[in-house]
């Protein structure tokens, strides 16, 4: 998929489009979402949509582009922040997984949903989107979390078999969906115990 806008667009009026489609295709999911709708969102007409994308696959794959890039760089930058110089260990893991839950209700929440919409209605997503997002999304924070976990091991405060199956696990342990109730992203206590125990439930397994 290429990132090149086509002859005649305008790069303001492409983050617009870009813009709009993240909010619909969060809010009704790749399929429901339309190139009208869209359109509204942005302020343009769908001739200008046109101008810049073939069709709604092309866009909902630029969309998942430039959204899971900057997410991504994010976490890897909250990672580097917090496990560059682990001191005290479990404070710092717990320090990571509040930093990137507060992601959900920062101004990249529009992109989390966006993922719930894909995973919701995944036979119908493009297979080069979910590549693209699995790559340079998931895939690529765990990797970055794993290799930050491996420098620890080499300081001898974890004993890691698989640094990178050890990052799945710590990623799932501070997820989210461990939330009972997703109003609970608000409630910074809730938040903070389910962490809490994430991460000592991951040291347990881990710590040497």
């Amino acid at each position: 998929m290429t990132d090149k806008k086509k002859p005649g667009g305008q790069p303001d009026k492409r983050r617009a489009i870009v813009h709009g489609a993240l909010q619909l295709f969060a809010r009704d999911g790749y399929t429901r979402a339309s190139l009208d709708a869209i359109a509204a969102e942005a302020g343009v007409s769908n001739r200008t949509i046109y101008n810049h994308f073939t069709d709604k696959a092309e866009l909902f794959q630029t969309v998942i582009q430039d959204s899971t890039r900057r997410v991504a760089d994010t976490m890897i930058d909250i990672i580097d922040r917090h496990l560059a110089k682990a001191v005290d260990l479990e404070n710092d893991l717990v320090e990571l997984g509040l930093a990137w839950l507060r992601l959900l209700t920062s101004d990249l929440a529009p992109h989390f949903a966006l993922i719930r919409q894909i995973n919701a209605e995944i036979e119908h997503i493009p297979p080069t989107a979910l590549k693209f997002w699995q790559e340079t999304g998931p895939s690529r924070v765990r990797q970055e979390l794993a290799d930050r976990l491996c420098q620890i091991d080499g300081s001898g405060q974890l004993t890691l078999a698989d640094p990178l199956r050890a990052a799945g696990h710590l990623m799932l342990l501070i997820s989210a969906e461990n939330l009972t109730d997703r109003t609970a992203l608000h409630d910074e206590a809730e938040i903070a115990a389910m962490v809490s125990a994430g991460v000592r439930t991951f040291l347990y397994g881990y710590k040497r």
